[in-house]
């Protein structure tokens, strides 16, 4: 047993004996948790042998702590387990406490496999809250679907991908590609485009999307160059080379994890900065600016449908219970954000349910809307997507952005465009 599940076991218990203990004297704080319990008994909650009992449902965490991917996926931890701890102060789910059981992805496609086998087979939880690149996602995806598991996915990522077990807490890709592109278009008047992406399924399938909409839908537009280079990749010099000959009014970069932080530093370094250039990615969050360092991002752009310097009561609420819990210089990116969704999401669900039940849960959850996101607002679509709006951030040197545009509503998720594939 791991420290944090040591950590989560003693919680819930500690907690029960506070209850027991102070039964006697304030029966009326107790009962509400009582109630519940007795209106929601384990037996009509938990038909499927998940790991619910009385007083605990299981939950379990799937993201890469360690490895190249941890810059990115570090702020999904957090954020999750600020939502559990959350939900847990205000009565937990159907009268339970969440206990979470964390699995290390390590960046590794196979671990990720391997744990998510553990998770559903092992332990029963009733939920994953997991994953970041699409590579981890569909590695486990087989298992999620054979083992009848409930995966919440937080990563923007390339669509073309509906299954009954997991919900996308994130964009898929017309969401934030499209809408980006044409603002690039019409505001920057971008007319050539210069694509990047790190080597894997997401960069390379949302960079196709990329090509299809400027090639077909943006009048006069073209792509001049795409490259790709494998994760972890810290050497571009050749790739800059590239884009100095092929002058793009557009660099597309789609740049994953670490490699984020020699790439920019060495744009910067060959002059390449946002006073000659204009640069638009849909891969940099606050939590790879924490890496890469403000300064060598100040000026290019970021299309997200979440930044940390929203102005909203919901978002300054989450901030400020975010950095109380993980420090004042902690920062919030797009993935964290929508990371924090998951568990608020699967509580509406079970809540709507009265079950903690995988099928019931997947029923009742189109049509969920979550009034409190940071980001605004969002809505469970029918196809386990979320409608929301998306952003264009401009990265100033402090590592935080300046909004400077926002779609004026709610789009539709679309995950499998027509003429798109």
């Amino acid at each position: 047993m791991s420290a944090h599940d040591q950590h989560d076991n003693d919680q819930p218990s500690a907690l029960r004996r506070k209850i027991l203990m102070g039964l006697a004297a304030s029966p009326a704080l107790a009962m509400p948790a009582l109630s519940w319990a007795q209106q929601f008994p384990t037996a009509k909650v938990n038909t499927t042998g998940l790991a619910v009992t009385d007083t605990e449902v299981t939950v379990g965490q799937l993201h890469s702590a360690t490895g190249t991917m941890a810059i990115s996926e570090t702020g999904s931890i957090q954020a999750e387990r600020l939502a559990i701890e959350q939900i847990n102060a205000a009565g937990g789910i159907l009268g339970r406490q969440i206990k979470i059981i964390q699995e290390d992805g390590a960046s590794d496609w196979p671990t990720f496999a391997e744990k998510s086998k553990k998770l559903l087979e092992n332990d029963h939880v009733a939920a994953v809250f997991g994953c970041w690149t699409s590579a981890s996602r569909k590695a486990v995806l087989p298992i999620f679907e054979r083992d009848n598991g409930l995966l919440y996915y937080p990563t923007f990522y390339e669509g073309l991908e509906q299954s009954k077990n997991v919900f996308y807490t994130g964009q898929e890709a017309t969401q934030q590609i499209l809408w980006g592109l044409n603002w690039a278009n019409q505001t920057k008047k971008a007319k050539s485009y210069f694509l990047i992406g790190s080597d894997y399924i997401w960069p390379r399938t949302s960079n196709k999307i990329a090509r299809k909409h400027i090639e077909q839908h943006l009048q006069g537009c073209k792509v001049v160059g795409e490259e790709y280079y494998p994760l972890g990749t810290t050497n571009f010099n050749s790739l800059i080379n590239k884009i100095k000959i092929a002058k793009p009014d557009c660099i597309y970069a789609i740049v994953v994890g670490g490699s984020n932080v020699a790439f920019y530093k060495q744009l910067k370094a060959a002059g390449i900065t946002a006073d000659k250039q204009f640069l638009l990615t849909i891969s940099v969050t606050e939590d790879e600016v924490l890496g890469i360092g403000g300064e060598n991002v100040a000026g290019f752009y970021s299309a997200m449908k979440y930044f940390e310097s929203l102005d909203n009561d919901n978002n300054k609420k989450f901030v400020a219970a975010f950095k109380a819990k993980y420090g004042p210089k902690s920062v919030i990116g797009d993935v964290t954000q929508a990371a924090y969704l998951g568990p608020w999401l699967w509580k509406a669900a079970c809540e709507k349910a009265g079950s903690f039940d995988v099928d019931k849960v997947v029923a009742a959850s189109p049509g969920i809307e979550l009034k409190t996101a940071p980001e605004g607002y969002v809505k469970i679509h029918q196809n386990h997507h979320l409608w929301s709006r998306t952003r264009i951030g401009e990265w100033q040197a402090d590592g935080q952005v300046k909004v400077v545009a926002e779609s004026p509503d709610l789009i539709e998720p679309n995950p499998f465009p027509k003429g798109y594939q």
